[in-house]
């Protein structure tokens, strides 16, 4: 093999490595599970094994690509988790998934698609996180599980008395049975985004044991 080609190679790692680094310099400042060497790991590794699987050293092309992504997918879902009722780490797995798309892109020689992707992803990043931010100021909804003492009581009407008064809309989207506490899920509609008032009635209110949102 001519050496032009081994210098060729190391050129692709090390554009792979330094798109990793950027997409995970900003993972790292936001101290999400996968951060500055986890993308830079998973770009270089998906380059690297385009490269191989170009020369023919571990099997065909397409193969080696759709297992790449098979990969990818496992590490993307141990990111993701559950805490109460939201879902957190699905933009980290989806960084995980396109990083690793960056890397195969490059082990491709496809440079100008590679730069024209990663722009976007620092884009959306860094560019687009003020204006979710800014979005957000205007979401209206929450979704609040609630644990009572007891199955009895009132609290039920008692909280719906407390949403129509207040002028809220809400749909009691679940209700279930935990040993002796009932946990209910609502989705309240606040137009004035007032869910100071809802957190402080349920703090104040004698038979609710726990809540979240």
């Amino acid at each position: 093999m001519n050496i032009s080609i081994y210098f060729e190679e190391a050129a692709q790692v090390s554009v792979a490595f330094i798109i990793g680094a950027v997409i995970g310099l900003e993972r790292e400042f936001r101290s999400k599970p996968a951060g500055f060497r986890t993308m830079i790991l998973i770009c270089v590794g998906s380059c690297l094994f385009t490269i191989l699987s170009k020369d023919g050293a571990i099997g065909s092309t397409d193969r080696i690509a759709s297992n790449i992504v098979t990969g990818i997918g496992f590490i993307g879902a141990g990111v993701i988790f559950k805490e109460g009722i939201t879902v957190n780490g699905l933009t980290t797995a989806a960084l995980i998934w396109v990083t690793a798309a960056l890397g195969m892109a490059i082990g491709y020689h496809n440079y100008p698609l590679a730069i024209v992707v990663s722009a976007m992803v620092v884009i959306a990043l860094f560019v687009l996180e003020p204006v979710q931010r800014f979005i957000n100021r205007f979401h209206k909804v929450k979704d609040y599980k609630i644990r009572t003492v007891t199955l009895g009581g009132n609290f039920n009407a008692e909280l719906e008395d407390f949403f129509k008064y207040h002028g809220l809309s809400y749909r009691c989207m679940k209700f279930t049975k935990d040993n002796n506490d009932a946990v209910y899920i609502y989705r309240i509609s606040s137009p004035d985004r007032n869910y100071d008032l809802v957190s402080q009635f349920l703090l104040n209110h004698k038979d609710v044991r726990s809540f979240e949102m």
